[in-house]
């Protein structure tokens, strides 16, 4: 990857790896079983996405193997991804002893009952844990019906976490009132995530690239407590990014650090990236700093297919 400087692209690669009607917030059966030590939560509307050439293009080139092969295991079981999901919801938290764990999260109008009677005819059996039936799936994965209408899925340990968050063995994401926070603010856009304050201070030091090593960045870090973004694809592609720091003085050293890197990285960039830098902004308000990326589908597909983008998605 290159890393002579900042650039939206790398913004948004990193913040989506780190992984139409307007999408639905959390519901609360997959809310209780999200665990509170939350790294990364992230949200997107499939029908959104059936709806725009161009989040479809950017899904395929961005999302992992492993949750491509979850689509594949669905349709093993007999629930159709493009008929029959609305959302799918990935969350990655912390653990004590297991490092990060993932677990995602399908909502949509299949019936479980009928899911369990394919599931049967096929000789697929569950395994009990406390109330819930856990069912094997392709790849090593396995997945449980948290209600009707939500499916919960994942490998076996990291499913069994979020069954304890459910029965309530350990605290949920509600218990964490800075991402509940930073949650209430974007769970109504078609695509949205919240990020823990880790996470935000590696995105940041990936997309400021070379700007992210002199002292002021060092000094500021540790006040970015968190971010959160939401991307849309209604007219052209529109991404927003908050990112939030402990004081106004912090977001706005952050501010002009990220406008100097963009200044410094135009010099070297491709005709597509400098459009996109063009077509991005940043400010500071209060203790939260703005980033505000727009493009035309026929920009952003062209930008999909710059050399740095294809270095920051794999």
């Amino acid at each position: 990857m290159r890393k002579s400087g900042f650039c939206v692209v790398t913004i948004i690669a990193a913040a989506l790896l780190v992984g139409v009607a307007s999408a639905m917030p959390l519901n609360s059966s997959a809310r209780a079983a999200i665990p509170t030590d939350l790294q990364q939560l992230i949200s997107v509307d499939y029908r959104e996405l059936k709806n725009s050439p161009t989040a479809m293009q950017l899904k395929d080139q961005l999302l992992p193997d492993n949750l491509k092969q979850f689509e594949s295991a669905l349709k093993g079981v007999g629930i159709d991804p493009d008929k029959d999901i609305d959302t799918l919801t990935f969350a990655a938290f912390r653990t004590e002893k297991e490092g990060i764990k993932q677990v995602g999260v399908a909502a949509g109008p299949f019936a479980m009952k009928s899911v369990v009677k394919k599931l049967t005819l096929q000789k697929i059996k569950s395994t009990k844990y406390r109330t819930a039936n856990i069912y094997p799936m392709e790849g090593g994965m396995v997945m449980v019906f948290l209600d009707d209408s939500t499916l919960l899925f994942g490998d076996s340990s990291s499913v069994k976490l979020a069954l304890d968050t459910r029965d309530g063995m350990t605290l949920s994401v509600d218990a964490n009132a800075t991402m509940a926070d930073m949650m209430s603010s974007v769970d109504s856009a078609p695509v949205w995530s919240i990020l823990d304050q880790q996470g935000t201070q590696n995105v940041m030091r990936s997309a400021l690239g070379d700007a992210a090593k002199v002292a002021d960045y060092d000094t500021i870090k540790k006040r970015l407590l968190g971010s959160r973004y939401t991307m849309n694809f209604n007219s052209g592609v529109n991404f927003d990014l908050t990112v939030v720091t402990s004081d106004s003085v912090s977001a706005a050293t952050l501010s002009s650090l990220v406008k100097a890197g963009l200044l410094y990285k135009k010099m070297s960039a491709s005709a597509a990236e400098k459009v996109a830098m063009d077509n991005t902004s940043v400010d500071s308000d209060g203790a939260d700093v703005s980033f505000h990326f727009k493009s035309s589908d026929q920009q952003f597909q062209s930008l999909m297919h710059s050399p740095l983008f294809n270095a920051v998605s794999h």
